[in-house]
C-alpha cells in the first residue's frame, strides 16, 4: 500500500463528544478507495512550537469520497487544528498503519467498543462491517453526556448504539463493560479507548473465547516506524505500533 502526501480542503466543520470534526475534499487524486478502517493519518499543524504532525485515526470514509477526522483539541497542535476553518487546506500523510480484520463477518454478529476519541475508528468499522453484511451491536461509554452528545448521529443506521455514563447522566450508568448487550455471544469483538477500557474488554473476551481486536493509542511522533516511540511489547518482541499496529489481536499484545 503506497503513503502520500496530499491536501485535503475542510469543508465542513461540526463536533460530536466535546470533538471537533472536520470533513475534508482530497485535492488532487481524489480516490480514497485504499482507506482501511483502522488506518491513521499524520496531519500537519502550522502552529507555534509545533514540529511534529499528528496521529489522527480515521473516522470515516464517505460514500461520497470524503474524509472525516475526529479531533480533540487538548494540546498546541489539535488546538490548532481546531481553530481552522471551512475552505482551510489541511496537509495529510495517508494511509498509515494497518486495520482492522472485517473478513468472513457476513451474517454473523460483531461487538464495537468505544470510549473518548477512541469512538472516532469504530464509525467507519460499522460502515464496513454492515456493508460485508454483519450485524452490529455498539457500546459507547463516556464520563458524562457532554462525553456522547451527537456520537449516535456518526454511525450507519443499520448499527444498534449503546451508551453508559460514568454519572448515569445519559444511557446506563456505570462502566461501558457492564452494559447488558456487552454480555451477548458475538463473532468478532472490536475495542478503541482509554487502555484500562480495552484490558478490560480483552480480559472478557479471552474468558469468553471470542476473538478481540484493540486498536492501540500509543505515543506516536512519526508514523512511519523511524521514531521507535510507539513501541508496544507482543509475543513477537518490542514491535512499533505505527507500522505493525495500530490494531492488534489481543493474542499478541503481553497484557496482564
Amino acid at each position: 500500500m503506497s503513503k502520500r502526501i496530499q491536501d485535503f480542503k475542510i469543508v465542513n466543520k461540526a463536533s460530536a463528544g466535546g470533538n471537533c470534526l472536520l470533513t475534508l475534499l482530497p485535492l488532487g487524486t481524489p480516490d480514497l478507495h485504499d482507506i482501511t478502517p483502522g488506518q491513521f493519518v499524520q496531519v500537519q499543524a502550522l502552529a507555534p512550537e509545533v514540529l511534529l504532525r499528528r496521529p489522527i485515526s480515521v473516522c470515516d470514509v464517505t460514500p461520497d469520497g470524503h474524509l472525516i477526522l475526529m479531533v480533540k483539541p487538548i494540546g498546541n497542535a489539535t488546538r490548532h487544528i481546531d481553530s481552522l476553518a471551512v475552505g482551510d487546506t489541511l496537509n495529510l500523510v495517508l494511509p498509515l498503519g494497518n486495520g482492522f480484520d472485517t473478513s468472513d463477518m457476513q451474517g454473523r454478529r460483531a461487538l464495537l467498543v468505544g470510549g473518548g476519541v477512541g469512538v472516532a475508528p469504530l464509525v467507519f468499522l460499522a460502515r464496513a462491517l454492515t456493508a460485508a453484511g454483519a450485524s452490529v451491536d455498539i457500546c459507547i461509554g463516556g464520563r458524562s453526556a457532554a462525553d456522547i452528545a451527537g456520537i449516535d448521529s456518526l454511525f450507519v443506521p443499520d448499527a444498534h448504539l449503546h451508551f453508559a455514563t460514568d454519572d448515569g447522566s445519559a444511557g446506563h450508568h456505570g462502566l461501558v463493560t457492564s452494559l447488558n448487550a456487552f454480555s451477548a455471544d458475538y463473532h468478532r469483538i472490536y475495542c478503541c479507548g482509554p487502555t484500562p477500557m480495552m484490558k478490560a474488554v480483552a480480559a472478557s473476551a479471552r474468558n469468553r473465547g471470542t476473538d478481540c481486536f484493540v486498536s492501540l493509542e500509543n505515543m506516536m511522533a512519526c508514523g512511519l516506524g523511524a521514531c521507535l516511540c510507539c513501541i508496544e511489547k507482543t509475543v513477537r518482541g518490542n514491535i512499533c505500533v505505527c507500522t505493525e499496529g495500530p490494531v492488534f489481536n489481543i493474542n499478541q499484545l503481553l497484557w496482564n
